[in-house]
């Protein structure tokens, strides 16, 4: 027998049908018409080829074929709630879940200190962190990721967005270099040599970019692919690095540098989180993306 085509409200109708043994008293219950349960069962006595119930002196008596079918229609109508009732509210203290995120050393740096501090009330949870997936990050959510972090400048279908926090940037020199005091413009800013990070191994950035758009280039001395690194290349040299303000601030409490405007006008960026359109409902990573939000700098 093929499903399609058949109503499963048959078999609320079959179980009440069966239990009181009295269409009056099943349809009140199923909150129908006597009619409305009579034809239902008519309807099962043509699907299932057998009378199910007869009129006896003691009244509608199920046949053996009822008997025997009653335990299977009780199983199928708890299967079928459960498939149907809504999901159970996420509760991160007694959760044992694990989620998987990636994002960029320098989101990193700025949240998962505090992310950690949370999790001391989520025990059972674990935070698989990932390397920035650049390339793949929509094909890498439509598998295994639960959420990526970073700088996103597409807008690929099958994904949702949601900005964690707004960036500006800073000049970053070692405390102490000729860099770190006098007058600072735009002629001064491109006579000094710099410190560029490309995640990707690939020179250039949206800085150079506008600075070309305008005819001006800027001396690279240095490339490397990390931001933590910087840091501490620029206390040990001469050189200039273009960073996060945030980042360039932290690491300025640790480290002996000097933080300098950028001598021109330039946009920021934006720290997104990313997901897949299939997660959107998932109460787990709901609580996921909401504590994301509320220890966003």
């Amino acid at each position: 027998m093929r499903l399609a085509g058949i109503d499963l409200n048959l078999l609320t109708s079959l179980d009440a049908v069966l239990e009181t043994q009295n269409l009056t008293v099943a349809a009140k219950r199923l909150g129908l018409t006597q009619p409305a349960v009579s034809h239902a069962l008519k309807r099962l006595r043509e699907l299932l080829g057998d009378p199910l119930l007869v009129r006896t002196k003691r009244g509608m008596q199920p046949t053996p074929r009822a008997l025997e079918l009653r335990p299977a229609v009780r199983v199928a109508l708890a299967a079928a709630a459960a498939v149907l009732q809504a999901a159970p509210a996420f509760d991160p203290a007694v959760s044992q879940r694990t989620f998987a995120i990636s994002l960029p050393d320098q989101a990193a740096f700025q949240i998962l200190p505090a992310l950690a501090n949370l999790l001391v009330d989520a025990p059972g949870i674990r935070i698989d962190v990932r390397p920035a997936q650049n390339d793949r990050t929509t094909e890498a959510l439509a598998s295994d990721l639960d959420l990526a972090i970073g700088v996103y400048r597409d807008a690929p279908a099958g994904v949702r967005d949601d900005v964690l926090w707004k960036e500006d940037f800073a000049c970053v020199v070692r405390r102490g270099s000729p860099a770190a005091r006098g007058p600072w413009d735009l002629a001064r800013y491109l006579s000094l040599r710099h410190l560029l990070i490309a995640p990707r191994g690939v020179p250039g950035s949206p800085l150079d970019d506008q600075l070309a758009r305008k005819g001006h280039t800027r001396t690279i001395a240095m490339m490397v692919p990390h931001f933590l690194v910087a840091p501490h290349v620029v206390a040990a040299t001469d050189l200039v690095w273009t960073a996060p303000a945030r980042l360039a601030k932290a690491f300025a409490e640790q480290i002996p540098l000097t933080i300098r405007d950028v001598p021109f006008a330039l946009e920021g960026f934006t720290i997104t989180m990313r997901w897949h359109v299939r997660l959107d409902r998932d109460p787990g990573l709901a609580w996921l993306r909401e504590t994301l939000r509320s220890i966003a700098p």
